[in-house]
């Protein structure tokens, strides 16, 4: 009684009770890794990797150790943190995002298979789910005006008369 008593009780307890290992035989292994398959002879799909990685940060700087703040600006976070980072997916930047992986979130980017040739006019955008969209050209002729229009010395900026009124009044000639 004391018996089926203590087994009772010891089915609570994690990791006590024994199982059949029937299905350790069954264990795939990869290097160091051994992986168990739901279906004998399963074959895992050909798996082409990607070139790009896009990151997004999802953790902030605050709070870690100052050698995950480096990696972060390394990889190019501390300038605009909440745009994403396009890395190339080398064993060097894969090692640096695994001592960084619970602060970055990993997408790997998709290229189509027929993308046009791609210059300065081409318009592309990358979604959030890593695919990559050609939406066209834009034209040549427009695009110069508004490079010239954005450029021009002689547009009025918000900023710069303010800081001209600024040196004005400290020079006293706003009186």
């Amino acid at each position: 009684m004391a018996n089926r008593f203590a087994n009772v009780l010891l089915t609570f307890v994690r990791g006590h009770r024994q199982y059949s290992k029937a299905w350790l035989k069954d264990a795939v292994r990869y290097e160091n890794v051994k992986y168990h398959p739901r279906v004998k002879n399963y074959a895992d799909p050909p798996i082409i990797p990607s070139k790009i990685l896009m990151v997004h940060k999802v953790k902030p700087f605050k709070g870690n150790p100052y050698w995950e703040k480096n990696i972060l600006t390394e990889l190019g976070f501390e300038k605009n943190p909440n745009d994403p980072v396009f890395v190339k997916n080398t064993p060097e930047m894969c090692a640096l995002l695994w001592r960084v992986k619970h602060l970055v979130k990993i997408i790997p980017v998709h290229i189509p298979a027929n993308i046009p040739e791609v210059d300065e006019y081409t318009e592309f955008y990358v979604d959030h789910n890593g695919k990559i969209h050609v939406t066209g050209k834009l034209d040549r002729a427009r695009y110069e005006s508004t490079l010239a229009e954005k450029n021009c010395m002689k547009r009025l900026r918000s900023e710069t008369i303010k800081e001209k009124l600024r040196l004005l009044w400290l020079k006293g000639y706003l009186i």
